[in-house]
């Protein structure tokens, strides 16, 4: 039996921070040792900084304790990361004071280990090409689907990152059901606006459904499925103009790239026949006939996807992060 490999992996999102250690040797990864704590990303970058050391810090000594030689320490992070340097170079609203901030460098100071980040979607679609719903795939168009949009085409298991290490933002692309509503980027008419989990919820309640439920809490996506599959027409309407808008996005995407397949993942793409209906029928309306057969797969790793992409973007990246403060 091959020697296993150990990387500690992180995925830092707008709701939450996600570590564990990933094991690489026969076969696909083991994920073990997961944690998940809140992000409390209101509360600025620094504290979320403090927060995604302290996780990696207790993973590394749940490592310790049992013998496991670490490698370093992968990251998968919200924002715009700099791959050679880890550094975050942009991050819209939902993480405040995330902008600037030096993640991979802080990390290796503060854990002692090497590090490298990057960007949690191209780490999600890296593992989802790797090792889950794209292996075999000569290339791939990742969708992950939740709080926000976010997207990677993966052309023989290499993220295309683009000049500016944001290719892939398909959350941000002109979407025609989007017409006109602001964006949390600063700009408007994006898919996320209206495809994405707030988004759903905000149709929902143009479509006349109610913003909270009969306690008082503030609806969410899941309470909005269950009332699609009850029979709530505002509830599938919603469902619908997201799933729509994310098929017509995803046929115009496939005539410019021609993936050899389509892996959906995410929250929002666990919603009713309603969505997936909607997508099929947006896919169709705009791919043509050489990629109207292009196989839209759903995502199999989940969680684990960000954490496998980060370990292997850690093992198969071969810049050197130089220290901060020295």
């Amino acid at each position: 039996m091959a020697e296993k490999i150990a990387v500690i992996a992180v995925d830092i999102g707008g709701t939450k921070i996600a570590a564990g250690i990933v094991l690489f040797g026969d076969g696909a990864p083991q994920v073990v040792q997961v944690t998940q704590v809140p992000t409390h990303a209101a509360a600025g970058g620094p504290q979320v900084l403090a927060t995604v050391i302290q996780q990696v810090l207790t993973t590394k000594k749940a490592a310790q304790s049992q013998g496991i030689e670490l490698r370093g320490v992968g990251i998968s992070s919200a924002g715009v990361i700099n791959p050679l340097t880890g550094d975050v170079t942009f991050a819209n609203e939902i993480m405040p004071g995330w902008t600037g901030t030096k993640l991979a460098s802080e990390v290796q100071v503060a854990s002692g280990l090497p590090t490298k980040a990057l960007n949690d979607v191209h780490a999600h679609a890296l593992g989802e090409a790797r090792w889950g719903a794209g292996k075999g795939s000569a290339s791939c168009l990742v969708m992950a689907v939740g709080t926000g949009i976010g997207g990677a085409f993966i052309v023989d298991n290499h993220i295309l990152r683009g000049a500016h290490d944001v290719a892939g933002c398909i959350g941000h692309v002109l979407c025609a059901e989007a017409a006109d509503k602001p964006c949390a980027c600063g700009r408007s008419s994006h898919l996320e606006t209206v495809a994405a989990g707030p988004g759903i919820i905000n149709s929902y309640v143009e479509f006349g459904g109610s913003a909270t439920l009969e306690d008082g809490t503030p609806i969410n996506g899941a309470d909005i499925d269950k009332r699609a599959l009850a029979g709530d027409e505002a509830a599938q309407r919603a469902e619908a103009r997201s799933g729509y808008a994310i098929g017509t996005v995803l046929g115009s995407m496939c005539n410019m790239l021609d993936p050899h397949a389509i892996v959906l993942s995410g929250s929002v793409a666990q919603c009713t026949f309603y969505w997936h209906e909607a997508l099929a029928q947006g896919f169709a309306s705009q791919a043509m006939d050489p990629v109207a057969q292009t196989p839209i797969l759903e995502g199999k790793l989940g969680g684990n996807a960000p954490l496998i992409g980060a370990a292997e973007n850690f093992l198969t990246l071969g810049y050197v992060i130089e220290p901060a403060g020295e």
